[in-house]
């Protein structure tokens, strides 16, 4: 009997972990949470990397399609997709930086070491725009049209233009189904 109680914490222990892989084989690994598409970004308030009062993140849109980027110096895929970032800039896109749980100085070494892409870098060093945006990690990637809705959402880094070009098809595919819809 003793013996059994010894197992009996064991025994459990390979329960739960077969539960675990039974779950996580039935999970469809290429799911992405795009929640947000189709709804304003949040109106949340972050700090902005420089000087100046806190900016509401749907406000750094101003009229204009963008791109808001969650990004972390820490985040080796951040520097991956960091060239993406800056070709989107060259091409006239609008992009915004958000530093997510970073520190303003470690965010501002990486940018002085791979450039700085954006138009606006907000810091959010809670995390609370993320959670706000319903992120599951950075970097992640969303495309607002003028009006401050999110039209489409990439998770994990945009490492070729390839992922750009199909992100941005994503976004003008949503913008054009939501205009004929208006117009119905």
């Amino acid at each position: 009997m003793k013996r059994l109680v010894l197992f009996l914490p064991l025994a459990a222990l390979a329960a739960l972990a077969a539960l675990f892989v039974f779950f996580s084989l039935k999970r469809d690994p290429t799911y992405r949470p795009d929640e947000l598409v189709g709804r304003p970004l949040p109106a949340i308030a972050l700090e902005p990397l420089g000087e100046g009062p806190p900016q509401r993140l749907i406000d750094t849109v101003e009229g204009q399609l963008t791109v808001v980027n969650l990004f972390a110096s820490w985040c080796v895929p951040c520097r991956v997709e960091h060239p993406q970032l800056t070709a989107l800039q060259t091409r006239g896109v609008r992009v915004v930086g958000v530093a997510y749980k970073d520190r303003p100085e470690a965010t501002r070494a990486f940018l002085a070491e791979l450039g700085d892409p954006f138009a606006v870098v907000l810091t959010d060093p809670e995390g609370r725009a993320g959670l706000e945006l319903g992120i599951t990690g950075v970097p992640e990637t969303f495309v607002a049209g003028p009006d401050g809705t999110v039209l489409a959402k990439a998770s994990g880094p945009l490492v070729s233009e390839a992922d750009v070009s199909n992100l941005l098809e994503q976004a003008r595919a949503e913008q054009a189904r939501r205009q004929s819809e208006r117009s119905r």
